[in-house]
């Protein structure tokens, strides 16, 4: 995979893309040193007092101005449960948090899920403002209002919409980041080359996360509950989430949603709806970001279509977003044996 740099403070100059949503609309800053701008949020917010529930080193977070509990969190889908939640909101209780007050994530994509959802749970719901650490939560998890946790028949299966009041999405958090963790996140990037956030190959950084979150903002803006529009974000779930937990997530979300990516593409092709060059296409974009492309060894395609089944889209039979002749949209009652067609001709690890 091609090495991953983010630039000094002095050379990126910050975005704002805003998530239109009327009274719940809010910011997403993106670039060197935003989270220092947590402290003024907080003060617009009106809080008198926050928690901040961490995955990070404190030594990493910026200053609140305000009396503030911290709370240590594990980035991992381990920790993506109903018993955490309950954990976080024992302990704003015993803090004395109010609807008055604000909590605020600091990690990956679990953790601002988690934390997403005991906020908008605990009293009802008081403001949560997310510091997302890596790429993948940077460019998906920390936008759009989606709070989540697991159970054992499946991925976020239980949940609430709750948009943040900002979103601060610090490029300098990401220096550390491991090979593996800026894949996780690219394999968001390549799916949005397919739901209109055009061809991000190449480009700088904050350009790649800051389109990608403006491509999302707009699906938001138009289809903020799931109605509809926003099925499309789902691009490469619905096999990315079977693969996660066919492999009891040895396969990390983003590298799931790349081949995810991949198989949608053959499958819309399968089915008649894209020619060979858009097929081709698909693999040659998640290449092209260093992504896995090929069905680990081992996996039974009966097995992934019975967890394709219990996505959450999959009111009638099977159903996948596929590219078409009108773009992406969501495909339901799609035949099995045409799902294990391409299955069979997905290329595999050895």
């Amino acid at each position: 995979m091609k090495a991953a740099t983010v630039a000094p403070a002095a050379s990126v100059a910050a975005r704002r893309i805003d998530v239109d949503l009327g009274e719940r609309s809010y910011p997403v800053h993106i670039g060197p040193g935003v989270r220092h701008l947590l402290t003024g949020i907080l003060a617009d917010v009106g809080a008198r007092k926050v928690v901040v529930v961490s995955a990070r080193p404190r030594s990493l977070l910026p200053a609140t101005g305000l009396p503030t509990l911290h709370l240590s969190a594990r980035d991992g889908e381990e920790d993506k449960s109903l018993a955490t939640v309950e954990r976080m909101c024992r302990a704003f209780a015993k803090f004395g948090l109010s609807r008055a007050d604000a909590v605020v994530s600091v990690g990956g994509g679990t953790t601002t899920d988690s934390v997403g959802l005991a906020a908008a749970l605990y009293h009802r719901g008081l403001p949560v403002i997310h510091l997302p650490t890596t790429l993948l939560a940077q460019v998906d998890a920390s936008v759009g209002g989606k709070t989540a946790v697991n159970l054992p028949q499946g991925k976020n299966l239980v949940g609430q919409y709750w948009q943040p009041s900002a979103v601060l999405c610090d490029t300098d958090f990401l220096g550390t980041l491991p090979e593996r963790e800026w894949r996780n996140g690219y394999g968001e990037i390549a799916r949005a080359h397919f739901i209109g956030a055009g061809d991000l190959r190449g480009r700088p950084l904050v350009e790649q996360i800051a389109a990608s979150v403006a491509c999302k903002a707009r699906i938001v803006a138009a289809d903020e509950r799931d109605a509809a529009l926003r099925h499309i974000l789902n691009y490469g779930h619905t096999l990315g989430h079977a693969l996660e937990r066919a492999t009891d997530f040895a396969l990390r979300h983003g590298e799931a949603v790349a081949i995810g990516t991949v198989f949608a593409g053959r499958l819309a092709g399968a089915l008649g709806r894209i020619d060979e060059a858009h097929v081709a296409e698909h693999e040659e974009v998640v290449r092209d970001h260093g992504l896995p492309h090929r069905l680990p060894a081992g996996l039974r395609d009966a097995e992934l279509v019975a967890l394709m089944r219990l996505d959450k889209k999959a009111m009638t039979g099977l159903s996948f977003v596929l590219s078409g002749p009108q773009g992406p949209e969501l495909v339901s009652s799609v035949p099995e044996e045409v799902v294990l067609r391409v299955l069979a001709e997905m290329p595999r690890e050895h």
